[in-house]
């Protein structure tokens, strides 16, 4: 897994590459809780490179969303991957979580 970070107004684009699982999900679950504790609080996180998710990698996301909210922001998620975005669907993620097609798409949502 990399991860790619990205600041621009206000918004902190997390971009995940590779695959995230029980391997490597405390890695993606660590690279944003520092842009949180670092006061970033409204995050993309840009799946649109992820090969594979597993719950592992939700539980990241879920862990994610909390703690943007926390903070005083919130989480969009982008993902253009027919396969993951549908463990986003069948886990409920939808609901949690607004989900978009593009990061530009989602840092306007903030607005």
């Amino acid at each position: 897994m990399e991860t790619d970070i990205r600041h621009e107004n206000q918004i902190t684009t997390v971009v995940v590459k590779g695959s995230v699982d029980a391997l490597t999900a405390a890695e993606l679950t660590e690279t944003i809780n520092k842009q949180i504790e670092d006061g970033h609080a409204n995050l993309v996180v840009d799946l649109s490179g992820l090969a594979f998710m597993s719950s592992a990698g939700l539980r990241s996301l879920l862990g994610a969303v909390k703690g943007t909210r926390s903070h005083g922001g919130d989480l969009r998620i982008v993902s253009t991957n027919p396969g993951i975005d549908k463990v986003l669907k069948m886990s409920g993620f939808h609901n949690i979580a607004k989900v978009f097609t593009s990061s530009a798409e989602a840092a306007a949502s903030f607005e």
